[in-house]
């Protein structure tokens, strides 16, 4: 099996532009293809996680892989399934988002100087210095209105106002891959599904511009089996960076995902056998739980290595057991969190991460959901002193499998 047939066997792929040429090319190392990130934050997070597995898979099988940062994009953002206009953000903050993501995706990917080593570019390189006639008459002139207004990217944002900022978001992807075909020889783009327009304009100017052929391929959107995107918890997105969301609670969101998305994820997002995966159709019970443990002891150590994969499974069993352990997730009590030396359950709550604002963690207390040193309170009012919390901490608890250590200085 090649590794075009084992991405439509692990459920990867949604659209291609020509399947014969992208099949030959991927099966013989000859693609130099790039994904796309946006730097809209300083932390990949789980809705790059495919993409970043997709590079790695590719990379293995002789291909190479371009990173491209969006330090040029990010200064607009794409509008693509928004229904809001993006933050605008500094210079700096877009360079300092770029640096930090090389880090992570050193994770997946090799880089350097070799044939199949992966490369970062920075589209501000040649986005940020353009002339805006020269670039109007060069690239304007291919694209066509009628066709970009009916482009499923601009969707959502036809509804609310789509400002032509955003509008040229579409000529400059596409602008992109045609400085990418020149400048490094990068015949493929791959990116999210929801991207197809723009990157079907990246080919279609390439064959204008120069006569040649390039090709794109979308990935299959990580969606749960109620049809929404995975990534999200009560707290926020899940993040990458350890900081953001600690290598327990990513592990947690993995180990908590719905039965029905088990065995989708195992395939499209690990490096596990299919024939492996395969055996694990009939597990029920127990058995699926060990799946899902497998699942989130695998995406833990691609993200964070095997230690912090062994620590955060140790940690999840322990709580599960009753038993305490010095790797689960603590929240630290400062003094200036203390009024008049007590912090209220809510605060605990919301700042810990268990609830993702105080309306969330008051719905939750009033509601029976949450539990504190073993004990169930319904008191949104309740609070808690130094003394309350102890020298060991105290365990809190919403619903039945988010936990933290409570702790003071």
């Amino acid at each position: 099996m090649g590794i075009y047939e084992e991405l439509i066997e692990r459920g990867l792929i949604a659209q291609v532009t020509d399947e014969n040429e992208i099949r030959e090319m991927v099966n013989a190392g000859k693609a130099t293809f790039y994904i796309g990130f946006d730097p809209t934050a300083d932390s990949l997070h789980v809705g790059h996680f495919m993409a970043l597995c997709l590079m790695k898979r590719l990379q293995m099988a002789g291909n190479k892989p371009v990173a491209l940062v969006g330090g040029g994009t990010g200064m607009i953002g794409d509008p693509s399934g928004r229904s809001d206009l993006r933050k605008m953000m500094t210079v700096e903050t877009i360079q300092h988002n770029c640096d930090c993501f090389r880090k992570q995706m050193e994770r997946f990917i090799h880089f350097g100087d070799g044939k199949d080593d992966a490369i970062m570019v920075n589209n501000a390189d040649w986005l940020l210095n353009l002339n805006y006639i020269e670039f109007l008459r060069d690239i304007g002139v291919h694209f066509s209105v009628n066709k970009m207004l009916a482009a499923r990217c601009y969707e959502n944002r036809m509804e609310q106002g789509l400002t032509f900022l955003e509008f040229n978001y579409m000529l400059m992807q596409g602008y992109d891959f045609y400085r990418l075909y020149q400048d490094y020889g990068c015949n493929m783009q791959f990116g999210g599904d929801d991207q197809w327009s723009n990157m079907l304009a990246g080919t279609e100017l390439i064959r204008k511009k120069l006569g040649k052929d390039a090709h794109a391929m979308t990935i299959t959107l990580l969606l749960n089996s109620e049809g929404k995107k995975m990534g999200k918890t009560a707290s926020g997105a899940v993040w990458l960076d350890p900081e953001k969301t600690s290598p327990y609670d990513f592990y947690q969101y993995w180990r908590n995902i719905d039965d029905a998305d088990v065995l989708k994820c195992l395939k499209m997002l690990t490096f596990l056998p299919l024939e492996e995966i395969k055996k694990m159709e009939s597990w029920e019970g127990a058995e699926l739980n060990r799946a899902k443990e497998i699942l989130a002891h695998e995406l833990t150590e691609l993200v964070h290595g095997k230690e912090e994969a062994d620590k955060a499974e140790a940690a999840a069993k322990a709580v599960f057991s009753g038993a305490s352990s010095e790797h689960m997730p603590t929240y630290t009590v400062t003094a200036d969190a203390l009024t008049d030396g007590r912090i209220d359950l809510l605060s605990i709550l919301v700042n810990a991460g268990l609830c993702s604002s105080r309306g969330d963690a008051r719905r939750n207390v009033e509601q029976g959901g949450v539990t504190v040193a073993d004990a169930k309170v319904t008191d949104s009012k309740a609070s808690y002193s130094v003394e309350d919390i102890g020298a060991d901490g105290m365990i809190g608890k919403r619903g039945k499998k988010n936990f933290v250590r409570v702790i003071t200085e």
